[in-house]
Parts: C-alpha cells; structure tokens; sequence
C-alpha cells in the first residue's frame, strides 16, 4: 500500500475559503488524496459549526489523516482537537500543518467570524507545525510564536510572505508539501 492510500490530507482554508491560486487549491488539483473540508458558511465562521464539521470529516476517513491548514483553518484544527475531538478521533491524526495563524484579538479579524476567541493554549496531542511570515497583517510572529510555544509545535518563519496566500506568489509551494510530507503525508 502507498503512502497516499495510508493517509487523507484534509484541506482545511481559513474564512472565504482558497481561491484558485491559493496554494491548498493548487495541491488539490495535484494529489486526489488531499480532501477540502468543506464548511458550512465561508463568509461568516462560527467556531461550533467549523469544528462539527471538521469532526466529521475526520470521523469519515477510513485512513489516518494530515490537515494542511490555513488561518482560520489553523485556528478551526486547534479548537477541534482541544475542545471536541474523542480520543479516538484524535489517534487517526499523523500531523498538522498550520500555515498563517490569524489573531482573532488582532485589528485586521473579520468581524463576522464567531467563537474562535480566546485561542486554546494547550499541547497539542499530534505533530504540528506552524509557519508564519514576518508581515502577516492577520497575525504577527509573536501571536503565531506564543501558539507554536503552547501547542508543542515546530515554528517556521518565512520572513515576508504577507498571509502566505495566493497574494504571497507560491504557486505550488514545494517548500510548505515537503513540511507537510514530514508527517507521512503523499505530497
């Protein structure tokens, strides 16, 4: 058996969902084991309903998964798994990749996005890691350091890469499927 029938990447983007360019989409289209969750409202988030749905997901893989996470999807993978997950759900998860943290304190959080303060500041129970960029208007180093810190996770800074998006020119971003692949993911 491959290492992409072993494992089911779930895709999970932040508010407004990923676009065309972003780099989750572009992955999709080039592995069919990466699954975007989809969730109920992407213009108006609410935490209870973001991680009900991201549980079920997980709950339907017949695979152990990874998350390749996205702002809002970073923050949906940390509340899930602190606050909703059983434990036998929290046994199929190999890792986390959690890309561009967003502060929901910070002034540039979308106003419309529910529940998804305070952040949960516990160990995380899965290998994580968690990328930012030294110019992220949604979260800055410091936020994104203080959760890596909590959560027991390796911390990458990309230096200036904005919301390490579709605006962020990464097209494929091998660099961020070769992090992810450290968690046994197909990339």
């Amino acid at each position: 058996m491959s290492v992409q029938e072993r494992l089911r990447t779930l895709v999970l983007p932040g508010y407004q969902n990923s676009g065309a360019g972003h780099w989750q989409t572009r992955w999709e289209a080039l592995n069919p084991s990466f699954e975007r969750v989809q969730m109920p409202d992407w213009d108006h988030p609410e935490r209870d309903a973001w991680c009900r749905t991201l549980d079920e997901a997980v709950a339907a893989a017949d695979v152990p998964v990874v998350f390749a996470a996205h702002s809002l999807g970073c923050l949906t993978v940390a509340f899930w798994a602190s606050q909703y997950a059983s434990a036998a759900q929290l046994a199929k998860v190999a890792g986390a990749l959690l890309v561009a943290l967003p502060d929901p304190t910070g002034a540039h959080f979308p106003q419309d996005v529910s529940g998804f303060a305070p952040v949960p500041l516990t160990r995380l129970p899965f290998p994580t890691l968690v990328v930012s960029s030294s110019d992220d208007p949604y979260g800055g180093v410091p936020f994104s350091q203080t959760c890596a810190n909590a959560w027991g996770s390796r911390w990458i800074d990309m230096g200036a890469r904005g919301h390490i998006n579709a605006d962020s020119g990464l097209g494929d971003w091998d660099e961020g499927r070769k992090w992810l692949a450290s968690f046994g993911a197909a990339a």
